[in-house]
Order: C-alpha cells, then structure tokens, then sequence
C-alpha cells in the first residue's frame, strides 16, 4: 500500500468509479430528457385533434357527464394518456378514472399556456394523480360554437398505466442493464489505468531502482580518485523526473568531493602525526639519555648540567604537548573570543616582561616598544597567546646579537602589526608550507622534520580566525622572518 504505483491506482480507480456514476446518471437524466421532447413533439397536436373529432369537446362542452363515454372511448385507443377537462382557472372538471386517483384538483395554467404559445419542448404540466409531480403533456383551448372560450383539454402523455408497466421492464431489465455497462466501463477504464499508470511511474521506478543499486555497491569508494557515482541519463519521461536525478547527482557529486576532501584530511593528519611523533621522539630521548648517563656516573662525577640539558628537554617536550592539545581545543570549538577594547602598547609591555630575562641570557635584544598610544579591538588572552607564540619561536631561531622587533605599520590604509627577527629565517617551500590553517591541512615528506613553527604557527592562525584577523609571512634565508599581524578597529 505504500507503493506509489498502488496508492495512484487505489485513487484513480476510486476517481474512475464516482466519474462513471456521475456518468451514468447524466446519462439517465439526457435520456428522460430527449425521450420526453420526442414523445411530446410526437403528441404536439393529440388534444387539438381530440377536440376537433369528438362532437361535445368541439362545442366546448367540458362537464364530468357529458364526457364519461368520450373520455372511456378515448382511453381504449390509447390506454397510455389521461384525459382531462379544465375550466378557465384550471381545475380539473371532467375526467375517466376512479375520484380518489385524483390527487391535485387545479392544473398550473401558465405550462398550459406556454405549450400553447409553442415554447421550447419538453415542457411538464401538473400530473393531477399525483401531489407534487410532473408530465410531458399535449392540451387545446375549447371553443363554443360561438367563438367563446370555455376551457381547456389536457391529456397525460404516458399515464400511471405505462408509468407501472415501464417501472416493471426497467426493474427486470436495469441491473442487466447497469451491471454490464458499468462492468465493461470499468475494466476498460482499469486496464487504461495500468498502462498508464505503468508508463508514468516507471522512471520513477528505474530512479528507486537505481539508489537500491547503488546503494547495495556501498559508498566506500566514493571520493577516491577518478571515481565518483552519478545516475545514468536516461530519466526521460518528465522534466520534474530529469530534475530530481539531476539534483540527486549533484548530491552525489557533493558527497563525493567531500569523502575526498575527508579522506584527504585524515592521511595528512596522519602524516602529521607521524610527524609529530618524530619530533616528540628527539626531546624524549635526549631526556633520557641525559638521565641515564647521569645514574650510571658516579656520585662524584655527576654533572649538574646533565640534568639541566634534561630539564631543557623536558620543557621542550612538555611545549610540544601542550601546542598539540592546545590546538585540538582550538579545532574542536573549546575556545571562544571575547573581543574588546584593548591597550596595544600596555599589552606588548607585558610580553616584553615575560621574555626579557630569557632574551638577556640569549644575548638577544627586544625592541616592542611603540611610537604612539594605540588601543585595538580584540580578546588579550588570545591576542598575548599569538605574540607569546611567535616571540617565542623568534627566541629560538634567533642567534646571539641578533634582535627581536614588534612594531606598527600601515599598508593600504590598513594597520597591520609586524613581529621581525634577525634569525635563520626561511625558504619558500617552508614558508609555503606554513600558510595551512590548521593540523588536518598539513602534508609533508615523512623524511623531513616539522618546518619551524609548524604546531605553532597553526595555533596562531587558528587563534588570528577567532580574532577575525590574516597573518602575512615574509622570510629571506639567512636574514629573518616578518609575521604581518591585520589589526582591527585600530584608534591612536
């Protein structure tokens, strides 16, 4: 039942049924129609002719007495009319059938007096033996031999005796009737309905039969290379059908590229985790090393800068740690920005406190101070999370003597904040590599180690999204990098 194709035909057969009642009925009532036109057109000139031929009628004698035998003479050659005799209001005054036939004892005069007048045919007249009905009928004015007119003859066409009689043959013959036109009707609407129906559902059917079949072959290859699913064109039936497999394959194609696009993001985070791995090796190992070779000396040999290399070590892998789980927070939505109004120069004087001391013991000098107040619009968690970064990383790449730079520039009328350092800087493919938003996008050779700034940088572009600002690098080898921070709402 909840098949398509049978709820159409369930609905269809139901339409086809009422249709073909209504049908019948319309027939029915055309055919009493056009068999009354025929029948009063047939009879148009029965009571003028009867007026003229019988002696008392020609004089326009219309009393009950005077009639009876003319009336029952009548009657025997036409046993289907009833004759009546009317006076000038229209009641009935002379008739041949027992008093309590007679129902209505007034005929309504104006369908006399149309009929007479020649009106459109068929036209009902009161039937006096019944209450409320109405027959085809032929009438004539009676005239007295003096030109005066005296009343009317009327005469039923298709009395009680043939109303009986035709009521009798149409209850014996009607449900023969009935039951093999609407049968033949009914299968021949049916059998229409089928093929039609077939012919309309089908491309439904092949589209139904196709997403089976497509997907019993499964999804699994979807988004490989040079393979992607699409339905065969061949949905020709409608244009409303030509559409829907079209906007199923452009779905298709949609899941296609981004099983594609997914699939491309989990090898890189897997290379990146290899990545990652390696990276995360070479700082635990040396931590243990150091440790080792510390115990295995003896007490007085012991050197305490072993465990400060071991320290230095473990520091390094708990940054790396830390990076990596920060970023995950950082994909994962766990962090929002609280954008506000924030005091530039106050804020770089605090970044400045936190890597002096360090800087001092590197020989490396610190230049964050500004020409100008300045005050911009965003968080200062994240935005010192940003500069703390890539200070940081300019510490480690930056030799001794070499100098660490934060300052203001405008470009285009837009106010961008520069983090420069004097170190080792970086080639092209590096700086190529660094310019992916986050740690699904990054995709290196296994063989080489993560670029400097790799976890870091991704941060920071992560957080600069959340602060609803670009970051630009510039980097000659041998010479430095400059990251270009976009600040925004910027008020000096």
């Amino acid at each position: 039942m909840n098949r398509l194709f049978n709820r159409l035909f369930l609905s269809a057969t139901l339409v086809v049924l009422l249709l073909m009642l209504a049908l019948w009925q319309w027939l029915q009532l055309n055919h009493e129609l056009s068999r009354n036109q025929i029948q009063q057109s047939l009879h148009l000139s029965l009571a003028e002719h009867m007026a003229h031929i019988n002696p008392l009628l020609s004089q326009g004698i219309t009393s009950d007495a005077a009639l009876k035998e003319a009336f029952h003479d009548f009657m025997l050659l036409g046993p289907s009319f009833e004759i009546y005799t009317l006076n000038l209001e229209g009641k009935v005054v002379a008739y041949d059938a027992k008093e309590e036939k007679i129902k209505t004892s007034r005929v309504d005069l104006e369908a006399i007096g149309k009929f007479i007048a020649g009106n459109h045919l068929p036209i009902l007249g009161t039937d006096p033996r019944s209450e409320n009905g109405q027959k085809i009928f032929s009438a004539s004015r009676l005239m007295t031999p003096e030109g005066l007119h005296s009343g009317y003859l009327y005469v039923i066409i298709g009395g009680e005796d043939y109303d009986s009689w035709q009521a009798l043959i149409s209850a014996e013959h009607q449900p023969q009737i009935w039951g093999a036109t609407i049968g033949f009707w009914v299968l021949f609407c049916l059998i229409l309905l089928v093929i039609l129906l077939r012919y309309f559902t089908q491309p439904v059917q092949k589209l139904a039969k196709d997403l089976r079949e497509m997907t019993q072959s499964g999804l699994d290859n979807l988004g490989e290379q040079n393979h992607s699913l699409s339905l065969p064109s061949r949905y020709t039936a409608s244009s409303e059908i030509q559409q829907l497999s079209q906007h199923i394959n452009q779905l298709l194609g949609e899941i296609s590229r981004q099983q594609a696009h997914l699939k491309r993001q989990q090898q890189a985070k897997h290379d990146f985790l290899l990545h990652l791995s390696h990276d995360l090796k070479t700082p635990l190992t040396s931590l243990l090393g150091y440790i080792d070779t510390w115990q295995l000396l003896p007490e007085d040999e012991r050197s305490p800068e072993l465990i400060e290399y071991a320290a230095n070590s473990g520091q390094t892998l708990q940054q790396l740690l830390g990076q990596l789980l920060e970023l995950a927070a950082l994909e994962n939505g766990q962090i929002n920005a609280n954008l506000q109004q924030v005091d530039l120069n106050q804020l770089l004087e605090q970044i400045a406190q936190t890597f002096n001391p360090r800087a001092s013991r590197l020989g490396i000098s610190l230049d964050f101070t500004l020409d100008k107040p300045m005050t911009i619009y965003t968080d200062p968690q994240l935005m010192r999370r940003v500069l703390n970064n890539l200070v940081d990383n300019a510490l480690r790449y930056t030799p001794e003597q070499g100098s660490i730079r934060i300052y203001t520039e405008t470009l285009n009328h837009q106010h961008w904040l520069a983090v420069a350092d004097t170190g080792s800087g970086m080639h092209k493919h590096e700086v190529d590599a660094l310019k992916q938003l986050s740690l699904s996008q990054f995709s290196f050779e296994y063989s080489q180690a993560l670029p400097q700034l790799g976890v870091g940088l991704a941060i920071v572009r992560q957080l600069l999204g959340l602060l609803k600002c670009q970051i630009n690098i510039d980097s000659t080898p041998g010479e430095g990098c400059c990251f270009h921070i976009q600040l925004q709402n910027v008020r000096a």
